[in-house]
């Protein structure tokens, strides 16, 4: 499993008002750009759904925080605030939003229930609706690339500082806290790499990823393992080691894969 802290889910952390009235905007970046991008006409009650699902399950903002305001994400998604609402509504009807009246009011994300490990059926079904190997697979592949890319092209002094701001945001992230933080440092990794399409396509992966890892117990063990890997693979992208910030990256994929095959395939 990722981690270079200790944590799992999407709790109530340090970053809680970050997304609130930001868009998600923060540390010189904005985190919700890889996932809200306007959607086609056709579909765009679907697919404004499915993007914001995405935020959801990403953790891009945190439990308690704030979706950013009607106004904002209907014009990033290009829908009208009609279709806007409709979405929300759904999202609230599932209990994974709830909405807020008056001067601090909006739309705010409810905390996620812990995910019943127990529970085999649940299990089987969750992973049986992915196709495991290519999940991996593709994610390695995005993940190695962007690494190298951010290694090779070098990143600005604000780029540096916040990718050292995200690994500096997981050492001491509670277990609640810690799975959020840690998708928040690859993403910024991914975005970093200078591909909006590439960061596209990893927030969509590592949403499906985020959502095998509830399937498997946290090993304290593999995360300290990950931390030194998380630490090195910095360094390495600060120091333009493109060569190995790839090799690291690779490493820390191929030993998160192994723990989910070995509990889920």
């Amino acid at each position: 499993m990722d981690g270079i802290g200790n944590g799992n889910g999407g709790g109530a952390g340090s970053e809680r008002a970050s997304g609130a009235g930001s868009g998600g905007r923060s540390g010189g970046g904005d985190r919700l750009a890889p996932v809200l991008r306007p959607v086609r006409a056709g579909n765009g009650f679907e697919e404004a759904l499915e993007q914001i699902l995405q935020v959801l399950r990403l953790g891009l903002v945190p439990d308690g925080g704030r979706l950013p305001a009607e106004r904002e994400l209907a014009d990033r998604l290009r829908i009208s605030r009609v279709t806007l609402r409709e979405v929300l509504k759904v999202l609230q009807d599932q209990g994974l939003v709830e909405s807020r009246r008056g001067r601090y009011g909006g739309t705010f994300v409810r905390a996620r229930p812990e995910p019943n490990r127990g529970d085999g059926d649940e299990l089987r079904r969750r992973v049986a609706a992915v196709d495991v190997e290519d999940t991996l697979r593709f994610r390695e592949v995005l993940e190695v690339g962007a690494a190298g890319l951010c290694a090779a092209h070098g990143l600005d002094a604000g780029q540096a500082r916040r990718l050292q701001a995200a690994l500096d945001a997981t050492r001491d992230a509670p277990l609640t806290d810690y799975r959020r933080l840690d998708t928040m440092l690859h993403l910024t990794l991914a975005e970093l790499a200078g591909s909006p399409s590439l960061a596209a396509q990893y927030a969509a992966v590592r949403a499906t990823v985020n959502d095998l890892l509830d399937c498997i117990p946290l090993l304290v063990k593999n995360l300290e393992h990950s931390q030194a890997q998380h630490s090195a693979l910095v360094e390495a992208v600060l120091d333009r080691d493109a060569d190995g910030a790839r090799e690291v990256m690779r490493e820390h994929c191929e030993g998160t894969a192994a723990l989910l095959r070995g509990f889920l395939v």
